[in-house]
């Protein structure tokens, strides 16, 4: 069991910009029947962590109600089991103190130690670092979701708006994987990462879809849109005709108006993608203790500098995942 004096987390004390996150000590919980309690050895940094303070509206848009404050923060964290409840049984079986292991989905991962249902945990890959382990899960389940729900399949052509971030670059290996052809837009400098993961980047910006015309002469029979650009969606409707086999993970509103498919959060959050989130949690770690299934991370910071960590999730162009390190 963790020394209580010794256990602290982060959390926002109140809306604003990433200085109201503070440190608080903490008493940890016991698990309880069918919970774990782990020693984190790195947690995720998401943009929905920062959501979730900086935007009052953020919930409200997603048909939820205001958050309360002081609020935890963090989705996944990578770390060791220190101690375990009766009947502690995850999605790969029972779990025993010492298992080093993954949870996602749970709140509260920005700390030190966490007590959380066992059905919330998987074995950790050992292909994968701890910084790797801890940030893989929300965005390799939010691809796999968007995957499915557009019906990508092995010989078809996807367009992936924003490729290069860490859900697109979750996107690309899975769809390859599967022997999709992915046409990825991003940043020039993506490009060798998009190439490396077997994507064909393609630049954004004007003259975008006479771009993808040209590589994709056969045409594209889906489009995911992770950046919820008015181009993206645009050219994404100009070269699908079937509006339930393009999705969206940003443009919410957009979506609603226009018929295509809103993915993650409230709208389209529906049964069918709780279960296939949960259900690629398994996949996703098997594919990586195969080593077919990278997690590309550019910065970790100390659990105490979490604010700095979001300063910089908020400027954006991190390349790569930002993680915290207990």
């Amino acid at each position: 069991m963790t020394n209580a004096a010794a256990t602290v987390e982060i959390v926002a004390t109140g809306f604003g910009d990433p200085d109201v996150l503070k440190a608080v000590a903490i008493n940890p919980r016991s698990p309880g029947r069918g919970e774990v309690e782990i020693q984190v050895r790195a947690a995720g940094v998401n943009h929905v962590d920062y959501k979730l303070y900086s935007d009052p509206e953020y919930m409200k848009s997603h048909g939820e109600s205001a958050p309360t404050f002081p609020l935890r923060l963090g989705i996944e964290a990578a770390g060791v089991v220190t101690a375990v409840g009766a009947d502690a049984t995850g999605p790969a079986g029972p779990i025993v103190v010492g298992d080093e292991v993954i949870a996602y989905r749970i709140s509260g991962a920005y700390a030190n130690t966490i007590t959380v249902s066992a059905s919330e945990v998987v074995p950790k890959p050992a292909q994968l670092s701890w910084e790797q382990a801890g940030a893989m899960m929300l965005d390799g389940t939010t691809a796999s979701h968007v995957l499915g729900a557009v019906h990508a399949r092995g010989g078809q052509t996807v367009l992936i708006h924003g490729a290069g971030g860490g859900v697109g670059l979750a996107a690309v290996q899975l769809a390859v994987l599967e022997g999709v052809r992915v046409i990825g837009t991003a940043s020039e400098k993506n490009f060798d990462a998009l190439r490396r993961y077997g994507a064909e980047p393609i630049k954004y910006g004007d003259g975008l879809l006479e771009r993808v015309r040209g590589i994709a002469t056969g045409g594209i029979d889906a489009a995911i849109d992770l950046v919820g650009t008015k181009e993206a969606i645009n050219v994404s409707l100009e070269l699908v005709s079937d509006r339930s086999r393009i999705a969206t993970i940003v443009a919410f509103d957009r979506a609603k108006e226009i018929g295509i498919q809103a993915l993650g959060g409230a709208p389209g959050q529906d049964d069918e993608g709780i279960a296939i989130r949960n259900a690629a949690r398994l996949r996703l770690t098997a594919f990586a203790q195969a080593g077919a299934y990278d997690v590309v991370v550019s910065r970790s910071f100390p659990l105490a500098q979490a604010a700095d960590a979001h300063h910089l999730l908020a400027k954006g162009g991190a390349g790569g995942r930002i993680v915290l390190i207990p």
